[in-house]
């Protein structure tokens, strides 16, 4: 299953997230996971923002604008 930008997500299902980093100026890819802390929000300039559980990280991470969601 693949979804793109904003939508429900299944709480405790890893995914692969894949958006584009504005910091390190390419695509990203990562393993994912969506707990109680995540979120979909809006920031204050209006972008569209994903709090998702980066499990390469160990931590969270947002996505901005635009994103894809690929469920493992």
């Amino acid at each position: 299953m693949t979804s793109r930008g904003v939508g429900n997500m299944i709480l405790h299902k890893q995914f692969m997230i894949t958006y584009f980093s504005t910091k390190e100026g390419k695509s990203i890819t990562r393993k994912a996971t969506w707990t109680e802390k995540c979120k979909y929000a809006t920031s204050e300039v209006g972008n569209n923002l994903m709090i998702y559980f980066d499990l390469d990280r160990q931590g969270y991470r947002t996505a901005k604008n635009s994103w894809n969601v690929r469920y493992l």
